[in-house]
């Protein structure tokens, strides 16, 4: 069976629309099983919830329970995951990464390609859009969701 990989990207950015409804980053992702069954989804929380450690992906992964493996599975992310999130996916050996886009922030997808995971960077309009959009309206939120310092602090 083939699995439409922007279908599977529809869920994820409907939940960075509602991070970003909520006043938080516009991440959303969501895990899927090989045949496309949703499992659990989420977005970025750590505005709304004043946790460092809910990135979407993580918030995502934890929406979909406990599993005996992740072999089956497939993260689909709004945007590249960062380094937490990237060893989220190894740990669990999550086989692939569907991501919306990479060019407002590369994260770790290219070391987890190295490590035999499958990256498909769908390169989607809309999520490049979100990202843009929050990056030039809350820079200082941005920064701190990525450990950057900015020029302010």
């Amino acid at each position: 069976m083939q699995i439409d990989p922007h279908a599977l990207l529809a869920v994820a950015r409907e939940e960075a629309e509602l991070g970003k409804a909520e006043g938080g980053v516009p991440i959303g992702a969501a895990l899927f099983d090989s045949s496309g069954r949703l499992l659990g989804r989420g977005h970025n929380r750590r505005v709304q919830d004043g946790d460092p450690s809910l990135h979407a992906e993580t918030t995502a992964f934890r929406n979909a329970g406990r599993r005996p493996h992740y072999r089956d599975t497939i993260m689909v992310t709004t945007l590249s995951p960062c380094w937490y999130c990237s060893g989220l996916v190894r740990q669990f050996g999550i086989p692939r990464v569907i991501i919306g886009e990479a060019k407002t922030f590369s994260g770790g997808h290219d070391w987890l390609a190295e490590h035999d995971v499958r990256i498909d960077v769908l390169d989607d309009p809309a999520c490049t859009a979100l990202m843009e959009e929050f990056i030039e309206t809350r820079p200082q939120l941005w920064f701190e969701d990525i450990g950057v310092p900015s020029t302010s602090d």
